[in-house]
């Protein structure tokens, strides 16, 4: 395990796209996708049209590596979108950087994806009996080929009057047979399009620029960068399409309820985003304290493990009455470098990364609050740093439910028996990490804090996804995807996969 990634979920991807004459686009792009940076560290590209050709510059790390000046010039048009990425399906390599660009018969086509396909390996399947040739393993471009064939060869659609316009059939035909989470910002020649899958499982939101020219991004963080004003969250699914003549929007195809992915609020999403009306700090306050309230303690300070965890602490702190203060300091610079460490520096990253504030733990209670344990690597030696700290009691509070179950649907997650809370009971996780006591926020708490605040509370609460914790997938899942030597052996042909080989969904949201 690598403990520069302090054992969280890995982020995603971020997806941006621009209409905008008269601006630069690219340079807008890329500020987007800099206010993006979190959902994805490992390449990043950006896509531009001018309404004849196509550009496109991408590379890998992160954005201020891959994108200079003298690069970022040639990116010329009016229209853009851009992309992180941190791979969950397909390896590290340049060949599944994205945007993914090629050219059809009506003219060039780009597409940003985040989110993965939990039928990506049927859908390639047919590609490739079609003579489609791939050369990448990720599911984004499967996405892609697929979009640049006729519709009527991947879904018979439902009646929607006379539709002319090719590439809105397309993305309509695309959402009959994909199954799974999307969420796509696409260019074309003279066009922008978004949009989300039926259950929303990965957030996509949509802005408008001053003077002209609209944005689409998956978060709101990046709209107000770009100086962007938020106007809402693309629906469900719903798709948008931005030209000369304006914004316009059409059903892609419905579903019978919505599944953000929960942890979207727990950790993923930067603090400053907002989801269903609710700024995701808050969010992350309430869940601090509703925690205060199912597993209280005595103590005498509260700390945040840095940075995603603080206004959870801060929310445990204002609840108990326990005053919060910084117990560690993190090197925010240390995912920056591609130099690797030694094998002893390696051992030793959360030292490297965290350091103690020896004045504010010395001979203290401490409550350490942070908002995930996956595989349970990195929260004994945070706990042995606060000791080493001087803390005399070291309680640690966690604001989400255990992490029992696996994620097929964007998130890069231990398979199931690398996760701790599956193998072990609370009481020897706790025992593991060496910690006084150790309390989990319930998932019927989870999910009142972050429905708590809605802005209409007379509106049927939302529905949330949270498999990772409740086992409760809101769509089918192939059986052979939770095989834990899945990456050693071909998985079954698509055929195969049909009748029982899938986990039937459960209700989200109950």
């Amino acid at each position: 395990m690598d403990l520069w990634h302090d054992d969280k979920p890995q982020d995603e991807c971020g997806v941006f796209g621009i209409y905008a004459p008269g601006r630069d686009v690219a340079r807008l792009t890329f500020f987007g996708l800099y206010a993006l940076q979190h959902r994805g560290q490992e390449s990043a590209g950006i896509c531009t049209s001018d309404g004849r050709a196509a550009y496109l510059h991408k590379g890998m790390g992160l954005v201020s590596q891959v994108f200079k000046e003298d690069n970022l010039k040639p990116l010329l048009g009016h229209l853009a979108v851009g992309h992180n990425r941190y791979s969950t399906t397909g390896s590290s390599h340049i060949s599944n950087a994205q945007p993914y660009l090629i050219e059809t018969i009506y003219g060039p086509l780009a597409v940003a994806h985040n989110g993965n396909l939990t039928n990506a390996l049927h859908l390639r399947y047919q590609l490739l009996q079609r003579g489609v040739g791939l050369s990448a393993t990720s599911d984004s471009e499967v996405i892609t080929q697929m979009l640049a064939a006729p519709a009527d060869v991947w879904a018979e659609l439902p009646a929607n009057g006379a539709e002319t316009d090719r590439w809105l059939t397309r993305l309509r035909a695309l959402m009959q047979v994909a199954e799974g989470a999307y969420s796509l910002a696409v260019l074309t020649r003279q066009a922008l399009y978004a949009m989300r899958d039926p259950l929303g499982l990965r957030p996509l939101c949509l802005g408008e620029l001053d003077g002209g020219g609209y944005v689409v991004a998956s978060e709101s963080c990046a709209l107000h960068t770009v100086g962007a004003r938020f106007l809402r969250e693309i629906l469900p699914g719903e798709i948008v399409r931005i030209d000369e003549t304006g914004l316009t929007t059409h059903v892609g195809r419905t579903a019978a309820q919505s599944a953000l992915c929960i942890f979207e609020y727990v950790y993923f999403a930067r603090p400053d985003s907002i989801f269903a009306g609710q700024v995701v700090h808050e969010v992350r306050q309430q869940l601090g304290r509703q925690l205060a309230r199912e597993a209280p303690v005595d103590a005498d300070v509260v700390v945040g493990v840095p940075d995603s965890s603080t206004p959870a602490a801060i929310g445990y702190s204002l609840e108990s009455g326990i005053p919060f203060t910084e117990g560690l300091t993190k090197n925010r610079y240390i995912g920056r470098t591609f130099i690797q460490p030694d094998d002893h520096l390696r051992k030793e990253g959360i030292r490297i990364k965290y350091n103690p504030l020896s004045t504010n733990l010395s001979g203290k209670r401490v409550v350490m609050v942070d908002d995930s344990i996956v595989r349970g690597n990195t929260a004994g030696p945070l706990v042995q740093l606060l000791r080493e700290g001087g803390a005399r009691e070291v309680h640690v509070r966690v604001s989400s439910p255990p992490v029992r179950f696996p994620c097929f649907m964007g998130i890069d997650m231990a398979t199931q028996a690398q996760l701790i809370a599956h193998r072990l009971s609370v009481s020897e996780i706790q025992q593991r990490i060496g910690a006084d006591s150790l309390a989990y926020l319930s998932l019927d708490g989870m999910r009142k804090a972050v429905t708590a605040h809605r802005p209409d509370p007379d509106s049927p609460p939302p529905t949330h996804c949270h498999a990772c914790f409740s086992g409760d997938y809101p769509l089918d899942i192939p059986e052979w995807l939770f095989r834990e030597d899945r990456d050693n052996h071909s998985p079954p042909l698509p055929e195969s996969a049909e009748g029982n080989l899938f986990r039937q969904a459960q209700p989200t949201g109950r």
